[in-house]
């Protein structure tokens, strides 16, 4: 890191908080301590894998106006919803999870009856991820019966590992069940094959114009050459272009912890996305550090 961008980030890190409280909508809770272990991180990731409370998302976020955050399912494990939930129960700290239910296999109802019970469980993810394909399920009714029951349920359905494929995926799914309410992750992440500007620029007019899809500004830190570049100019363009697609109503902040921690402290994470919407005034930020959350996942004060 040069001084500049040392002097920058630290400038943006220690700046006052935000006048209104923040939620995350991106952060993962795991134990690798517990029987079994868990499925993600890699037990010998030596950043990673240290156990995840949501005290210690306290610790690293609460100095940045950061009051809480949405918890997203790193496990294919139905109990680990469970386990979510019982950590959570008397933590107000965490508003919501978006689990994990296998959509498309026998037993996804009675598991979306039974996790849709407790206030917190708000979603599920379902994308190129546990060897799930979101685009090969559209053509097994029984997944689309399910996306269905998830919409009438009031709750949204998260992606993850973005490639064209996924993304023209919820396109289609959400042609087919127009009620459900979709959130694209990690979209900054998205890597853009040479040649396919076209294509991509095609598949954000159709997601303007789906005014039930979200998108996350998460994951947004990424290397720049060989070292992880802490300036907004390296990342502005592809933020302004996801901004200017889905609208200052529908983006959301989102900080992957603790998978960001190899690229970045929470404050450097934060830190971009703040400078990024520190000039789009004061309704836009709330928008996306706090209500367009709610908006999101309908989650409920604690």
């Amino acid at each position: 890191m040069t001084r500049r961008t040392f002097l920058l980030s630290a400038a943006v890190a220690s700046a006052a908080q935000p006048p209104f409280p923040v939620i995350d909508t991106h952060i993962h809770l795991f134990d690798p301590n517990r029987p079994g272990g868990i499925p993600w991180p890699p037990p010998d990731d030596p950043i990673r894998s240290k156990p995840t409370y949501p005290s210690r998302f306290r610790e690293v976020a609460g100095s940045h106006g950061v009051v809480g955050a949405v918890v997203v399912e790193c496990s294919p494990r139905i109990e680990d919803n469970q386990w979510v939930l019982d950590i959570s129960a008397n933590d107000p700290s965490i508003v919501a999870l978006v689990g994990f239910l296998d959509a498309g296999k026998p037993g996804f109802g009675s598991h979306l009856e039974r996790f849709a019970a407790n206030p917190l469980f708000r979603g599920i993810r379902y994308g190129n991820l546990w060897g799930r394909n979101l685009g090969d399920q559209l053509a097994n009714p029984q997944f689309v019966k399910d996306m269905g029951l998830l919409a009438e349920a009031g709750l949204s359905l998260d992606t993850a590992n973005q490639n064209f494929d996924l993304l023209e995926a919820m396109l289609r799914l959400s042609d087919r069940v127009p009620s459900l309410r979709m959130v694209v992750d990690h979209l900054p992440k998205f890597r853009l094959p040479p040649g396919q500007t076209d294509r991509y620029e095609r598949i954000l007019r159709e997601f303007s114009a789906r005014p039930q899809t979200y998108v996350k500004i998460s994951a947004v830190l990424d290397f720049k050459g060989d070292k992880v570049s802490y300036e907004l100019e390296d990342y502005r363009a592809t933020i302004d272009q996801i901004v200017n697609a889905f609208g200052e109503d529908r983006v959301l902040y989102g900080s992957d912890w603790p998978n960001s921690d190899p690229l970045g402290t929470y404050a450097q994470v934060f830190g971009i996305v703040r400078e990024y919407f520190s000039d789009k005034g004061s309704a836009a930020q709330e928008k996306c550090f706090r209500l367009n959350s709610k908006a999101a996942y309908r989650w409920v004060e604690r």
